[in-house]
């Protein structure tokens, strides 16, 4: 079985316009350019799809998600992927990540949209295999240690009352564990929306906090010690990425947990951020390091003793049900994100793919990722 086609299709999606915002309790004449800039952004769903088809035609989709230049990825894939890929066996997964990974890797391209293109050949792969063998890809990753995966919505705010109000609702809808976005907010103004939001839905729900790298260390710490008064599972991203000796500070001052790592693509980056002991909780996203990587990025994280939340926010429904079947393999899995919102938004492309059912994702056992891909539905959101 020779590999005899590699496609990247880039797409867009823009959102029903009777959809609720992601973002809650800030109008639309309130932005500045900037936020407005990152609010389209928000709303429409764009990323890098690649298809991968063999000489006896079997075929495997994944993704390399880029949110906002998915067409980047595309040209990475085009030029300089798929001709490395071109006529190898589908079932080298480890040995064609690696020779993409060595190519350029002396040119300095060691992360970035580069990574994300391998990461959606990968995954192809991964669903082509699952699909040839008629397993599902959690079979081809070391089999599964559960059968269900603890879930956490991830939801916007602006104002205390309508973020509050937002919670209600997703916890009506069987959601026990929610993830506030409040970037580009003060201290005062997060504790304000995070008291609102507690008092409305109650002290069983699992609430996080996720501050986008907007504060300094002393700033970080400051919040964290009045969201530990909240009851605040975690704090997320609190500052600079590049900075993991500052991130250790704010974990070693806080009790809560300090998550991240969604910028972070491969093993030799992981590992400088958790031998600082930069973070409680990594945050790993598939369809920017692919399954392959992933695997390996979980392992590292084991060894010292940190527990692994997926990141998906805003990858597409392939990422998804690839972030599904990753983490039923894992030991140190802890909770998964899901875009509720969202959701049927990015699933367009589908017949079938993975919902939450009272706040869980249940593992598919279906070939491949567990998600049916409609081709045409596909080509009419290509950019």
């Amino acid at each position: 079985m020779k590999i005899t086609s590699v496609e990247a299709i880039a797409i867009c999606i823009d959102p029903d316009p009777s959809a609720a915002p992601v973002m809650a309790g800030r109008a639309s004449g309130e932005l500045d350019d900037t936020e407005a800039l990152r609010m389209r952004n928000l709303a429409r769903h764009q990323t890098c799809l690649v298809r991968i088809e063999t000489d006896t035609g079997a075929i495997g989709w994944g993704e390399g998600q880029e949110a906002v230049a998915p067409r980047v990825v595309k040209t990475i894939i085009d030029d300089i992927c798929a001709p490395l890929v071109l006529g190898r066996d589908p079932f080298d997964i480890e040995a064609i990540w690696a020779s993409q990974y060595q190519f350029l890797r002396e040119a300095g391209h060691l992360t970035g949209f580069y990574i994300d293109a391998l990461a959606g050949i990968d995954i192809a792969l991964y669903d082509l295999i699952g699909n040839v063998l008629e397993q599902p890809v959690a079979s081809l990753l070391g089999g599964r240690m559960r059968d269900r995966l603890k879930v956490y919505a991830g939801i916007g705010g602006r104002q205390p009352d309508a973020s509050a109000e937002l919670a209600a609702k997703h916890v009506d809808d069987g959601f026990r564990a929610l993830k506030l976005h409040l970037a580009r907010q003060t201290n005062d103004q997060i504790v304000e929306i995070v008291r609102a939001v507690r008092s409305r839905v109650g002290g069983d729900v699992e609430l996080m906090v996720d501050v986008h790298i907007g504060k300094d260390v002393s700033e970080a710490i400051k919040l964290g010690r009045r969201l530990e008064d909240l009851d605040v599972q975690w704090m997320e991203s609190p500052t600079a990425p590049e900075d993991p000796y500052g991130s250790a500070d704010i974990a070693r001052a806080l009790d809560l947990q300090i998550a991240s790592g969604e910028w972070l693509r491969t093993t030799w980056q992981w590992r400088e951020f958790l031998e600082a002991h930069a973070l409680d909780v990594a945050m790993p996203d598939i369809s920017r390091s692919g399954l392959t990587e992933s695997k390996r990025i979980a392992q590292l994280c084991d060894t010292y003793n940190i527990p692994v939340a997926p990141h998906v926010g805003r990858g597409g429904t392939i990422a998804l049900a690839a972030t599904i079947q990753f983490s039923a393999t894992i030991p140190n899995f802890q909770i998964i994100e899901h875009m509720h919102q969202v959701h049927e938004q990015r699933s367009k492309i589908c017949t079938t793919y993975p919902s939450p059912v009272d706040g869980e994702f249940l593992v598919s056992d279906t070939p491949g990722m567990g998600v049916t891909i409609d081709e045409d539905a596909v080509r009419s959101y290509a950019i």
